[in-house]
């Protein structure tokens, strides 16, 4: 109780420290400069119907020129740099419909992604990098639906000592049914300690990063039980329009 305690001391002093000088910005508001495509089916790079896209200072999603969404999962990818020990931030929100021909579960669903895989080294066809996921929901209007969640594609993480039994595990926080920019943030201690936290609120913590789970691709099969301790940093299309700002870490 004490360490628990301590622990949210120590939490609120980084955040009663942090000030616009100790932020560096990922996005630039203007263009993909540093950013990095990769949509299953279609080479790295390859900005299939502009699914990616800058507007009104946001890094958006959008579908407007789908039909439907063909399985066209996809990433971009923060690429100058890898990161091990990090405190990140941004803003999202929710728009518009859900894509015709989009998996159910993917309304109002998108994700950031932690610790992934190079890019360069996914499968043509391969849906989701090998990463730590802090899944984000935006509320429906029929009951709860928390966001910021743990969804391991590719990997396995402990929490409260024990390894994840689901894909997906739910976070304590609030639902946010309004399509309102929500404020989230990741503390990550290389493989061994991440805390995600939406607007100022620790709401899931886990442990130990590493190759793992049922999605794994045929390249990482060598690979499993490695510790995850550095990746890149990427933000998913699922089949819901969103778009994301303030990304700095």
């Amino acid at each position: 109780m004490l360490l628990s305690f301590a622990f949210l001391i120590f939490i609120s002093f980084l955040f009663s420290c942090s000030n616009d000088n100790d932020w560096t910005y990922l996005f630039n508001g203007k263009n993909l400069d540093g950013w990095e495509i990769k949509i299953r089916t279609h080479e790295i790079g390859d900005n299939y119907k502009n699914t990616f896209k800058v507007e009104n200072g946001s890094l958006k999603v959008s579908y407007e020129d789908y039909e439907s969404f063909d399985d066209k999962f996809g990433h971009i990818f923060y690429t100058k740099k890898k990161f091990k020990n990090y405190h990140l931030s941004l803003e999202y929100k929710f728009s518009g419909k859900h894509l015709n021909g989009a998996p159910g579960w993917s309304l109002k669903n998108s994700g950031i992604m932690l610790h992934c895989q190079d890019p360069n080294s996914m499968l043509i066809d391969q849906e989701f990098p090998v990463s730590a996921e802090m899944q984000l929901l935006g509320g429906i209007n029929d009951g709860d639906r928390p966001t910021a969640n743990i969804c391991t594609p590719g990997t396995d993480v402990d929490i409260n000592g024990e390894k994840a039994k689901y894909h997906c595990i739910n976070s304590s926080s609030s639902t946010y049914n309004e399509d309102d920019w929500v404020n989230v943030e990741v503390i990550v201690y290389s493989d061994s300690l991440v805390h995600h936290i939406v607007q100022k609120d620790t709401v899931l913590t886990y442990r130990n990063i590493r190759v793992g789970g049922d999605e794994i691709p045929k390249n990482y099969l060598t690979k499993i039980n490695e510790p995850l301790k550095d990746g890149f940093i990427s933000l998913q299309s699922e089949g819901h329009p969103v778009e994301f700002k303030e990304i700095k870490i």
